[in-house]
């Protein structure tokens, strides 16, 4: 089984086009008011249509969101995954997963048992783990990708402070855990917030295709 990428923390419409030609396979939109990369008014009604037709997943990252206006973007975004990274309960994650696939992110801390934090939520598609920080998101740090080799019921994203240098890495890593499915990178890709360094995303995949598919 091949590892699948996904570049989240996208505001430019021309950038997401890049994606798809380079063969992501998941686009991250963070809809969450206190992050820097929060999509705001970043793309227009005609691009979010286009956008929605691309050949590519969309994902939807928010932070303890209203679950109507959850449900609005959703639907206006034809959003393929709904990352869910706040303190969302078991039961909150159920009501998503009556109209949208979920992909739960936990933020890990150097003593956390992740087989017991991850089993009340063990209905959702895919976990995602980052780094614990302070504030909700990421905080381009690794936690020790050790904490991974656990029983796990879902299959997982991993995530943070991936660079461009790590692709060896992760494959390795991916050989000792079977649950790994896709890899999340953001902020050690970018010029400044929401706008990325295309060339080290395509660097970063060929390495990665040469790697780990």
């Amino acid at each position: 089984m091949s590892v699948c990428v996904k570049v989240c923390g996208m505001t430019d419409f021309d950038q997401v086009q890049q994606l798809v030609e380079l063969e992501v396979d998941y686009v991250g939109f963070i809809f969450y008011e206190k992050s820097p990369r929060y999509v705001g008014k970043s793309f227009s009604d005609d691009q979010i249509h286009q956008i929605s037709n691309m050949k590519i997943s969309r994902v939807g990252v928010f932070v303890d969101a209203n679950i109507t206006e959850l449900k609005y973007i959703v639907q206006k975004w034809k959003l393929d995954f709904v990352q869910l990274h706040g303190d969302e309960s078991p039961e909150y994650c159920c009501e998503v997963l009556k109209f949208s696939n979920v992909i739960k992110a936990f933020r890990v801390g150097p003593l956390d048992d992740l087989e017991q934090i991850t089993k009340p939520y063990n209905d959702v598609d895919y976990f995602l783990f980052d780094s614990r920080g302070e504030q909700h998101g990421g905080t381009g740090q690794k936690f020790n990708w050790e904490q991974l080799l656990v029983p796990l019921q879902r299959p997982y994203f991993l995530s943070g402070g991936i660079s461009i240098s790590d692709a060896e890495q992760i494959a390795a890593f991916r050989t000792k855990s079977d649950k790994m499915y896709a890899v999340d990178v953001n902020s050690k890709f970018e010029i400044k917030p929401g706008l990325k360094n295309i060339g080290l995303v395509a660097d970063f995949v060929g390495r990665f295709k040469n790697y780990g598919k």
